[in-house]
């Protein structure tokens, strides 16, 4: 059996890579800029462009699906007519509220997902922990600092090697079939906790400043589209007085904890250091 990883050079898509691996499975990957990737055959592909897909959808049944909702609809029916019998999508715990950019974005794949008839899971992560690399990643690497508003905001961050270990699990296994897991990390830390585990990480004193949102807006729109920053700041806000629950959805899926925010900061340590 072959598997499929779109976006295999994503945070996530490598992980799914490395967890098929591991378990022995057949894996092509698909990239933009193909390059050797370990436990994989690499095709050229571009999700925003379908045909691109059909040498690697050859012999597929089973396949891992970054979000592009542009196209999806299509690349789905590219899928179903190469074979694939099950796909695995990337999406959002925000397709609870079709009002926000996140919420629509990953909905219309879902949609396009289960209109082709196929076997599906849809995993559902909330914040990913990777989000502090573009909203705090340039201060803390030139000036050792965050500033940032509601620092009492709590948030779950999720590790995305979770989120890859649940997508690993439903392609393996046919009991997640059907299945939507809503994912967070293990634990619910303020914005100030969250700082100090990348401190810890990095072994140098970060200051945390609280700022006024408007203050925040304006220097994260040049990182990431005003929709997504105003969502971000949105989740904050309402995180200050009612807490995101933690979900035990890794461990119950996986068999094994989340990984905790301390140990996802060890693992990026080197992208908070100066370059």
């Amino acid at each position: 059996m072959t598997f499929l990883v779109t976006g295999a050079t994503g945070h996530v898509g490598r992980h799914v890579v490395a967890g098929l691996a591991a378990a022995g499975a057949t894996v092509r990957a698909t990239s933009r800029t193909p390059a050797p990737i370990p436990g994989a055959e690499v095709v050229a592909a571009d999700l925003t462009e379908p045909d691109s897909l059909d040498a690697a959808l050859r012999g597929v049944e089973r396949m891992y699906l970054f979000p592009v909702p542009q196209t999806a609809a299509e690349v789905v029916e590219r899928a179903a007519r190469a074979g694939v019998r099950r796909i695995v999508v990337l999406s959002s715990n925000s397709v609870h509220d079709g009002t926000n950019h996140s919420g629509a974005y990953h909905r219309e794949v879902e949609r396009a997902v289960e209109r082709s008839g196929l076997e599906w899971t849809f995993v559902r992560p909330d914040e990913f922990a990777t989000n502090v690399l573009w909203k705090w990643g340039h201060s803390i690497r030139t000036e050792g600092a965050v500033r940032a508003p509601h620092a009492g905001a709590r948030r779950a961050l999720v590790h995305e090697a979770d989120v890859a270990a649940v997508a690993t699990a439903a392609l393996l296994a046919d009991s997640h079939v059907g299945e939507a897991y809503e994912l967070t990390g293990p634990q619910a830390l303020d914005q100030t906790e969250q700082v100090a585990a990348i401190s810890r990480a990095i072994g140098r004193e970060i200051a945390f400043q609280e700022v006024d949102p408007a203050a925040a807006r304006s220097e994260l729109v040049a990182f990431m589209p005003e929709p997504v920053v105003d969502m971000v700041l949105g989740y904050l806000a309402a995180s200050v007085d009612v807490p995101p629950l933690v979900l035990p959805t890794v461990e119950k899926v996986t068999g094994r904890p989340g990984i905790p925010f301390d140990q996802w900061a060890r693992d990026h340590a080197a992208e908070f250091s100066a370059a």
